[in-house]
């Protein structure tokens, strides 16, 4: 079964076949006398990536991922017991995701 993102079980059926064909060739050159050498290059020619970002993207990226004073206050404020909690909002976060849960 293949994992179509990565490829994956292709990946492998490729290795096994590869090993099976040196493994035969190692087979036929032992048998001759000969000296194995390998059927496929273990190195595969460098090839370079290249990724190009969309102006979104580029933006996104240069922002900062979250502002660092404001964790820093309410981490304070939750601390000396100052961060104010509406517990009905929080039950109706609650209710909300326990119906999408059930869905």
């Amino acid at each position: 079964m293949n994992n179509p993102i990565s490829n994956y079980g292709r990946r492998v059926q490729l290795d096994g076949a590869l090993r099976d064909a040196k493994a035969k060739v190692d087979a036929k050159s032992t048998a001759n006398g000969q000296a194995a050498e390998p059927a496929v290059s273990a190195k595969a020619p460098a090839q370079t990536d290249q990724l190009a970002l969309s102006n979104v993207a580029q933006r996104t990226m240069a922002q900062p991922d979250f502002d660092r004073a404001k964790v820093d206050a309410i981490k304070q404020a939750i601390q000396n017991g100052q961060y104010p909690l509406n517990s009905r909002k929080i039950a109706e976060s609650f209710v909300a995701i326990e119906q999408m849960i059930r869905e």
